[in-house]
């Protein structure tokens, strides 16, 4: 079973711990069942992209990666 948290898609979160600690950001999705959260801007790693119809060249894309929910604190306000 899944944990409830108290953070939730579009709440306004501080990263505090790993190589993006102090910077505060939108969480974009919720990951319950790996207590995981996908933080705007943070974590990002570079992912290869094979062609495809509406991307031709293929290549490299920047991707947010998700961070465990106990390295992020909602920022109230």
């Amino acid at each position: 079973m899944a944990t409830k948290f108290k953070i939730k898609k579009g709440d306004t979160v501080k990263i505090i711990a790993g190589d993006d600690k102090g910077k505060v950001a939108e969480v974009l999705k919720v990951l319950p069942k790996t207590s995981q959260v996908i933080v705007a801007g943070c974590k990002i790693a570079k992912k290869a992209v094979k062609p495809t119809e509406e991307n031709q060249n293929g290549g490299f894309m920047d991707k947010e990666m998700p961070i465990h929910i106990s390295n992020v604190a909602k920022v109230e306000g």
